[in-house]
């Protein structure tokens, strides 16, 4: 058993040519590395059984959590609770590096959310 990183962890792409790494790809637990190039984003979503954080490795991101939308610089995190409509993107040119920790895991645990949040 040897340390991890993005240069040996299993790596998959998604949305708009973004990268992700399974650092730790547990049920229990899931630790991602994902990049996402400038002006990238995904779709807003929730998960009925993960909570997540994200954690900002490099760059800015944009984060939409249940309406309200923040930006964090590297060495910022925030917690997106189960059931929380949440979407990322990157509004910058450069790339944004984060870390996203899951609990369970969030993979087959999402639902596409509506453009604005339910009253």
């Amino acid at each position: 058993m040897g340390a991890v990183s993005a240069g040996n962890a299993e790596h998959y792409t998604w949305g708009q040519g973004c990268d992700g790494w399974h650092l730790l790809a547990g049920a229990d637990l899931s630790v991602i590395e994902e990049r996402m190039p400038g002006g990238t984003a995904e779709v807003r979503h929730w998960h009925a059984r993960a909570r997540q954080f994200f954690y900002v490795l490099e760059g800015e991101l944009t984060l939409e959590l249940d309406g309200v939308t923040l930006r964090m610089q590297a060495g910022h995190g925030l917690h997106v609770p189960p059931g929380a409509p949440h979407q990322v993107r990157n509004d910058r040119v450069a790339d944004v590096r984060m870390l996203v920790v899951s609990s369970p895991r969030s993979h087959g645990d999402r639902t596409e959310a509506p453009l604005e949040p339910a009253a």
